[in-house]
């Protein structure tokens, strides 16, 4: 893959399934141009920032020339201050392939040589050691950057290929590649970016994509197996409030619910329901708002991806100019907006579990959908599960971006929290996982206890697919491999597929 203007199907390829990068030629043109502006200024008189300064509150200090290589590694050695737990693989890979195609615009002033190093070190598999804490989503993603650049100057610790925790240089030179003397600017280009925030964002995308789509399945499954009306889906009463989330949403649950014995056995005027409750009849509006956070959110990504993050920064006519562009606030608060979201989506999938264990509200279901009530409890405790995760999502929701610590002696006195809104995000997202998977075991299961009525073609298609690895209802049974297992159906996108296939095309 040439590195230039990065798609957001680029990053997830890189990142997760190693795709090999290269830069193009007009790339190695640009940064040779953006590094002939940089020498051009090293005998200027003028103090430049990140040139002949020092950083943040030390940008007075002038800094002689002989120094200026040193100062770019102390800068890197000094930032490289993260602390906590490894950050995951495919977070640092997204980062460092976002800082190169920032380098690769040719705004940074670094050398093609130390551009190279990066795609180096991608298509090695080697994945420096960044830790969870160290970035306040301001004047870039600093401490997780500067331990990648320290590791393309070859030094800190690193993931080789196999995973193994080596020191970087030995994974460079097992790799056959050359760490880098940084030279004047490169220290400061490497670590001032907004990529950590921007690849988590990416990625969560890609995955809160598959799961809204996910929580349409499960969510019909509920509506089915709760005896529950799909007239409120009818595309003529969604018109009447044109949210395009809402449309979607609501189509997928007409296709997944079509051609259903259970819902025909059961018309609200045989009932005697006048309506559904509104974790059944609402369905389309909370994942359709969802949807809509969502489509806002990958086009701010795609604007960011378009962007050249640096300061200072060398101008298209040859300046360096300093600027703002390093302030994580526009990736901070889509962030924050996809975690509150996920909790809402999550919140309505456990009160359509709940209903369907309830007796009172299940229309005849057995209780806890157990095989002998009060001797078995059936899925219970699932939804206790369910809801401990449901809650953990509302505390994640509470926005990140609101709160502000002022750094380096106040000359950073407003930052965006960016970096922590997108490690709260991903842990979101692998509760909303969770608690999908527990509504669709759940509502699997009640299915099965309407036979000999018959699902709709493609919910049944669903159901059976997780029956080839979790069981159908019977006595209690050890809950969590299942519960696992169904999770895995879930984030796999198997579910999903099912569903896929079974209505001949890919859902909205």
């Amino acid at each position: 893959m040439g590195v230039g203007p990065l798609s957001a199907a680029d990053v997830v390829s890189v990142a997760r399934d190693g795709t090999p990068v290269v830069l193009s030629p007009e790339a190695l043109k640009e940064i040779t141009r953006g590094r002939e502006v940089i020498e051009g200024l090293l005998s200027d008189s003028e103090p430049h920032y990140g040139v002949s300064t020092g950083f943040g509150a030390l940008a007075g200090r002038h800094v002689p020339a002989d120094a200026r290589t040193v100062l770019q590694r102390s800068l890197v050695r000094s930032h490289a201050a993260g602390s906590g737990p490894e950050v995951e693989r495919e977070v640092v890979r997204a980062l460092m392939l976002l800082r190169l195609s920032t380098l690769a615009t040719g705004r940074t002033g670094v050398r093609p040589q130390t551009a190279q190093a990066y795609a180096g070190l991608l298509n090695a598999g080697i994945t420096p050691v960044v830790r969870e804490y160290g970035s306040l989503g301001c004047s870039g993603d600093l401490a997780p950057l500067a331990h990648c650049a320290l590791a393309v100057m070859g030094e800190g610790e690193a993931r080789d290929a196999d995973g193994t925790l080596v020191p970087t240089a030995v994974a460079l030179a097992a790799a056959g590649i050359a760490p880098v003397a940084l030279a004047e600017k490169e220290g400061l280009a490497l670590i001032n970016g907004t990529d950590g925030m921007l690849g988590m964002l990416v990625l969560a995308l890609h995955d809160l994509r598959l799961l809204l789509r996910s929580a349409d399945v499960a969510a019909a499954m509920s509506v089915e197996a709760q005896l529950g009306t799909d007239a409120v889906f009818a595309g003529d009463l969604q018109a009447l409030r044109p949210h395009p989330g809402q449309a979607e949403s609501a189509a997928n649950l007409r296709a997944l619910l079509a051609g259903s014995e259970v819902i025909a056995s059961h018309r609200r005027q045989e009932c005697g329901c006048v309506q559904d409750a509104y974790s059944l009849r609402c369905t389309p509006q909370v994942h359709g708002a969802a949807r809509d956070t969502l489509a806002h959110a990958e086009l701010v990504a795609a604007r960011e991806l378009a962007s050249a993050i640096d300061n200072p920064v060398v101008t298209l006519d040859g300046r360096l100019a300093s600027n703002g562009n390093f302030h994580g606030a526009p990736l901070a608060c889509v962030l924050d907006f996809l975690a509150i979201s996920v909790a809402d989506v999550a919140s309505i999938a456990e009160r359509r579990t709940d209903r369907s264990l309830d007796p009172a509200r299940s229309h005849d279901l057995p209780a806890f959908l157990a095989a002998d009530p009060g001797v078995d409890s059936g899925h219970m405790i699932a939804q206790y599960t369910q809801a401990a995760v449901v809650s953990e999502l509302k505390r994640l929701a509470t926005p990140a971006s609101v709160d502000s610590i002022p750094s380096s002696a106040m000359q950073e006195d407003h930052v965006s929290m960016g970096w922590s809104a997108a490690r709260k995000l991903r842990r979101a997202l692998d509760g909303l996982g969770r608690v999908l998977a527990v509504e669709l075991y759940t509502a699997a299961r009640a299915l099965d206890l309407r036979a000999p009525l018959s699902p709709a073609p493609v919910t049944a298609a669903v159901r059976d697919g997780l029956r080839e690895t979790v069981p159908g209802p019977g006595p209690d049974r050890y809950l969590a491999p299942e519960m696992e297992g169904a999770v895995q159906y879930v984030v796999s996108g198997r579910a999903l597929g099912a569903a896929e296939s079974a209505v001949g095309r890919a859902l909205s």
